[in-house]
Protein backbone atom coordinates (compact mmCIF):
# COMPACT_ATOMS: atom_id res chain seq x y z
CA UNK A 1 0.00 0.00 0.00
CA UNK A 2 2.85 2.40 0.84
CA UNK A 3 4.41 1.92 -2.61
CA UNK A 4 1.04 2.61 -4.23
CA UNK A 5 0.66 5.82 -2.23
CA UNK A 6 4.21 6.89 -3.10
CA UNK A 7 3.58 6.17 -6.80
CA UNK A 8 0.34 8.16 -6.57
CA UNK A 9 2.29 11.04 -4.96
CA UNK A 10 4.85 11.04 -7.80
CA UNK A 11 2.22 10.75 -10.52
CA UNK A 12 0.29 13.69 -9.08
CA UNK A 13 3.28 15.96 -8.66
CA UNK A 14 3.19 18.37 -11.61
CA UNK A 15 6.81 19.45 -11.16
CA UNK A 16 8.30 16.11 -12.20
CA UNK A 17 9.84 16.85 -15.60
CA UNK A 18 9.63 14.92 -18.80
CA UNK A 19 13.36 14.19 -18.83
CA UNK A 20 14.67 11.42 -21.03
CA UNK A 21 15.61 9.49 -17.88
CA UNK A 22 12.40 8.62 -16.11
CA UNK A 23 11.21 6.87 -12.98
CA UNK A 24 12.48 3.30 -13.03
CA UNK A 25 15.44 4.01 -15.33
CA UNK A 26 18.88 3.06 -14.07
CA UNK A 27 20.97 6.10 -13.18
CA UNK A 28 24.20 6.19 -15.19
CA UNK A 29 27.14 5.51 -12.89
CA UNK A 30 30.17 7.80 -12.90
CA UNK A 31 33.42 8.48 -11.13
CA UNK A 32 34.63 12.07 -11.44
CA UNK A 33 36.64 14.80 -9.76
CA UNK A 34 34.70 16.43 -6.95
CA UNK A 35 35.22 18.91 -4.17
CA UNK A 36 34.03 18.68 -0.60
CA UNK A 37 34.77 21.56 1.77
CA UNK A 38 37.42 22.88 -0.63
CA UNK A 39 39.31 19.61 -0.99
CA UNK A 40 39.54 17.72 -4.27
CA UNK A 41 38.69 14.04 -4.38
CA UNK A 42 37.23 11.50 -6.78
CA UNK A 43 33.57 10.70 -6.27
CA UNK A 44 31.88 7.48 -7.33
CA UNK A 45 28.09 7.51 -7.54
CA UNK A 46 28.08 3.76 -6.96
CA UNK A 47 29.96 4.20 -3.68
CA UNK A 48 27.67 6.98 -2.43
CA UNK A 49 24.58 4.89 -3.27
CA UNK A 50 25.82 2.22 -0.84
CA UNK A 51 24.86 4.66 1.95
CA UNK A 52 21.29 5.14 0.68
CA UNK A 53 19.38 7.35 -1.76
CA UNK A 54 21.12 10.18 -3.58
CA UNK A 55 19.83 13.60 -4.57
CA UNK A 56 21.89 14.24 -7.71
CA UNK A 57 21.38 17.83 -8.74
CA UNK A 58 22.70 19.39 -11.93
CA UNK A 59 23.08 23.17 -11.96
CA UNK A 60 24.34 25.59 -14.65
CA UNK A 61 27.27 27.27 -12.88
CA UNK A 62 28.80 28.07 -9.52
CA UNK A 63 28.69 31.72 -8.55
CA UNK A 64 25.54 32.58 -10.46
CA UNK A 65 22.41 33.86 -8.72
CA UNK A 66 20.08 30.84 -9.01
CA UNK A 67 22.84 28.30 -8.45
CA UNK A 68 24.15 30.19 -5.42
CA UNK A 69 20.67 30.15 -3.91
CA UNK A 70 20.18 26.48 -4.74
CA UNK A 71 23.50 25.43 -3.16
CA UNK A 72 22.76 27.57 -0.10
CA UNK A 73 19.33 25.97 0.32
CA UNK A 74 20.74 22.45 -0.02
CA UNK A 75 23.31 23.36 2.68
CA UNK A 76 20.68 24.90 4.98
CA UNK A 77 18.46 21.81 4.59
CA UNK A 78 21.34 19.31 4.68
CA UNK A 79 20.30 17.86 8.06
CA UNK A 80 16.75 17.27 6.80
CA UNK A 81 18.08 15.34 3.80
CA UNK A 82 20.42 13.23 5.95
CA UNK A 83 17.60 12.57 8.45
CA UNK A 84 15.63 11.15 5.49
CA UNK A 85 18.68 8.98 4.69
CA UNK A 86 19.72 10.83 1.52
CA UNK A 87 23.08 12.12 0.31
CA UNK A 88 23.35 15.26 -1.82
CA UNK A 89 25.69 15.59 -4.82
CA UNK A 90 25.88 18.67 -7.03
CA UNK A 91 27.14 18.50 -10.65
CA UNK A 92 28.14 21.32 -12.99
CA UNK A 93 30.51 21.98 -15.86
CA UNK A 94 32.71 24.13 -13.60
CA UNK A 95 36.34 23.09 -13.31
CA UNK A 96 37.60 21.60 -10.04
CA UNK A 97 39.53 24.75 -9.02
CA UNK A 98 36.34 26.80 -9.18
CA UNK A 99 34.41 24.09 -7.33
CA UNK A 100 37.01 23.94 -4.54
CA UNK A 101 36.16 27.57 -3.77
CA UNK A 102 32.39 27.09 -4.17
CA UNK A 103 32.21 23.93 -2.05
CA UNK A 104 33.98 25.55 0.91
CA UNK A 105 32.17 28.89 0.75
CA UNK A 106 29.94 29.25 3.85
CA UNK A 107 27.38 31.19 1.79
CA UNK A 108 26.88 28.34 -0.68
CA UNK A 109 27.77 24.64 -0.19
CA UNK A 110 29.31 25.42 3.22
CA UNK A 111 31.38 22.23 3.11
CA UNK A 112 28.26 20.09 3.62
CA UNK A 113 28.06 18.12 0.36
CA UNK A 114 30.30 17.36 -2.63
CA UNK A 115 30.09 19.09 -5.99
CA UNK A 116 31.31 17.22 -9.07
CA UNK A 117 33.24 18.71 -11.96
CA UNK A 118 31.65 17.58 -15.22
CA UNK A 119 33.85 19.94 -17.24
CA UNK A 120 33.44 17.97 -20.49
CA UNK A 121 29.67 17.55 -19.98
CA UNK A 122 29.82 13.74 -20.20
CA UNK A 123 27.84 13.10 -17.01
CA UNK A 124 25.17 15.65 -17.95
CA UNK A 125 24.80 14.09 -21.39
CA UNK A 126 24.61 10.58 -19.87
CA UNK A 127 21.57 11.84 -17.94
CA UNK A 128 20.16 13.21 -21.23
CA UNK A 129 20.33 16.82 -20.09
CA UNK A 130 20.68 19.71 -22.50
CA UNK A 131 24.19 21.17 -22.40
CA UNK A 132 24.71 24.65 -23.84
CA UNK A 133 28.06 25.98 -24.97
CA UNK A 134 29.84 28.75 -23.08
CA UNK A 135 28.40 32.19 -23.70
CA UNK A 136 31.12 34.78 -24.40
CA UNK A 137 30.97 37.73 -22.03
CA UNK A 138 28.93 35.91 -19.36
CA UNK A 139 30.15 36.85 -15.87
CA UNK A 140 29.57 35.27 -12.47
CA UNK A 141 28.53 37.05 -9.26
CA UNK A 142 32.22 37.74 -8.55
CA UNK A 143 32.64 39.50 -11.89
CA UNK A 144 34.75 36.68 -13.37
CA UNK A 145 34.23 35.33 -16.88
CA UNK A 146 32.36 32.03 -17.10
CA UNK A 147 34.26 30.02 -19.67
CA UNK A 148 32.39 26.71 -19.44
CA UNK A 149 29.13 25.37 -20.81
CA UNK A 150 25.90 24.98 -18.85
CA UNK A 151 23.77 21.93 -18.07
CA UNK A 152 20.08 22.46 -17.46
CA UNK A 153 18.96 22.62 -13.82
CA UNK A 154 17.54 19.17 -13.08
CA UNK A 155 17.58 16.99 -9.98
CA UNK A 156 17.38 13.21 -9.98
CA UNK A 157 16.36 11.29 -6.88
CA UNK A 158 18.09 7.90 -7.05
CA UNK A 159 17.43 4.98 -4.70
CA UNK A 160 20.23 2.80 -3.34
CA UNK A 161 19.51 0.19 -6.04
CA UNK A 162 20.51 2.79 -8.66
CA UNK A 163 16.99 3.46 -9.93
CA UNK A 164 15.66 6.94 -10.61
CA UNK A 165 12.44 7.60 -8.68
CA UNK A 166 12.01 11.25 -9.67
CA UNK A 167 13.35 13.86 -12.10
CA UNK A 168 12.72 17.43 -10.99
CA UNK A 169 13.27 20.37 -13.31
CA UNK A 170 11.74 23.57 -14.56
CA UNK A 171 12.04 25.16 -11.14
CA UNK A 172 14.19 27.91 -9.67
CA UNK A 173 16.91 26.95 -7.20
CA UNK A 174 15.01 27.15 -3.89
CA UNK A 175 11.87 25.50 -5.29
CA UNK A 176 14.02 22.69 -6.73
CA UNK A 177 15.48 22.03 -3.26
CA UNK A 178 12.05 22.14 -1.62
CA UNK A 179 10.59 19.65 -4.12
CA UNK A 180 13.66 17.38 -3.78
CA UNK A 181 13.26 17.33 0.00
CA UNK A 182 9.55 16.58 -0.31
CA UNK A 183 10.26 13.59 -2.59
CA UNK A 184 13.05 12.26 -0.33
CA UNK A 185 10.88 12.59 2.78
CA UNK A 186 8.05 10.67 1.08
CA UNK A 187 10.55 8.06 -0.09
CA UNK A 188 12.18 7.52 3.33
CA UNK A 189 9.47 5.28 4.86
CA UNK A 190 9.29 3.17 1.68
CA UNK A 191 12.87 1.96 1.51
Amino acid sequence: MKRVLFAFFLMNTPLIVNAALKEGDTAPDFTAPASLAGKSTNLSLKEVLKKGPVVLYFYPSAYTNGCNLQAHNFAVNYDKFTKAGASIIGVSLDNIVRLNEFSADPEFCAGKFPVVSDDAGKISKAYDLAVREAQPGKKDTHGKDITHGFAERTTFIITSDGKIVASIGGLKGKENVDKSLEVVQHLAPHQ
